[in-house]
């Protein structure tokens, strides 16, 4: 067993995205017996103890089916009807086949809004996380039903590497109908070879991928770029076969299935280099010596509690820095309250939050998960 593999093999949280085709059998209705084998399977990994995030396509497609039409309509109000439609079937299926293993689930519907507003990414990412813990499995799809063009995720493998970077997942699996990516496009080539492992970020994995019509187009390109945005947070992906047999348990022990994308750095590095790289400074903290000192040496969360004084205008889910007493910076990262709320709770213990801001939405000011050191 390679190495890449044992990292499956220990892997803890885990994303599982099923496309569209697999989950209607090709636009002619929800495949129920293959929706319940993956719920089988996922529900394999929840009862060993892993967490379980799951991403699905369909609403559409199903809700074409329910509507009686013949074929995928154009106009976006009929496209948005259809997926209102057909997400209450493609719920209630998961839902039915979570709950013959005794596991509770939850739907969750996301736009690219949700994830490009730092509030709403903290307060999806919360509210996942919290699921989680309550040893719940989130359903996640694209709220097609009010997301226009401009505000569309795409596709749902970039909605499942999206979901990866909000719950920093160990590892993204991505089912589709290929057995994975190949060195070239098996349907011109025979003798085309399996890709069994790469770096996510090796630019030659999108020339493989195709340069255009069918194959490249929305189908292993887009997985290949989620493959590359998964790793931004330290997430390794695999994309497999999702008719193969107990692809999602033989994945977890370590079987050489589909293409394995390994990252090219950890979690810590990865999501340290997104907070440095990826945003903009809104506001800092100055903070006391003991806050400092607990942030160097035992890399807690940030509390009130440690804060002397707040700088700037910002909104919960800015950037901000962390000073010392020195005016020296020490940390950064994405803040709970806004600039204001700040202001209001420095100082005081979090379990003094809600009686002087009337609400808590996080008992950290800038939880250890959303913090780097400098």
């Amino acid at each position: 067993m390679s190495q890449g593999r044992t990292r499956l093999k220990q892997a803890r949280r885990w994303v599982i995205k099923i496309g569209s085709a697999l989950v209607t059998n090709d636009g002619q209705g929800l495949n129920m017996a293959s929706i319940a084998a993956w719920a089988a399977d996922a529900a394999t990994l929840w009862e060993a103890g892993r967490e379980v995030v799951l991403v699905t396509s369909g609403a559409m497609a199903e809700g074409v089916v329910r509507l009686g039409w013949k074929r995928r309509p154009h106009a976006l109000h009929e496209l948005q009807a259809a997926a209102a439609v057909g997400q209450m079937g493609l719920v209630r299926a998961y839902e039915t086949c979570f709950q013959r293993h005794g596991i509770k689930t939850a739907q969750v519907l996301l736009t690219h809004e949700d994830v490009a507003n730092r509030e709403r990414y903290l307060n999806a990412r919360s509210t996942l996380r919290t699921l989680l813990e309550l040893r719940v499995i989130p359903v996640i799809n694209e709220n097609d039903t009010v997301a226009t063009e401009e505000i569309r995720l795409g596709d749902n493998d970039t909605l499942g590497a999206l979901a990866a970077n909000l719950i920093e997942a160990d590892v993204l699996v991505i089912l589709t109908d290929q057995a994975g990516l190949f060195d070239k496009d098996p349907r011109h080539h025979p003798g085309a070879k399996l890709v069994m492992e790469a770096n996510a970020g090796d630019p030659a994995l999108e020339a493989m991928a195709g340069d255009g019509g069918a194959w490249g187009r929305g189908g292993m390109r887009t997985k290949v770029r989620a493959a590359r945005l998964a790793a931004r947070s330290g997430t390794a992906t695999v994309i497999a076969a999702g008719h193969e047999p107990s692809v999602i348990t033989r994945l977890s022990a370590g079987e050489a299935l589909g293409t394995l994308f390994l990252p090219g750095q950890g979690p810590l590095a990865a999501r340290k280099q997104w907070l440095a790289s990826g945003l903009k400074q809104q506001g800092s903290l100055l903070l006391d010596a003991g806050a400092v000192r607990v942030l160097r040496e035992q890399g807690r969360s940030l509390l009130a509690v440690g804060v002397r004084e707040v700088e700037g205008d910002f909104q919960r889910g800015a950037l901000v820095v962390c000073l010392d007493p020195e005016g020296r910076e020490v940390a950064r990262g994405l803040v709970n309250y806004s600039a204001s709320e700040a202001r209001a709770i420095k100082g005081l213990p979090s379990d003094r939050i809600e009686a002087t801001l009337g609400y808590a939405d996080e008992p950290e000011l800038i939880h250890r998960d959303n913090l780097v050191l400098t």
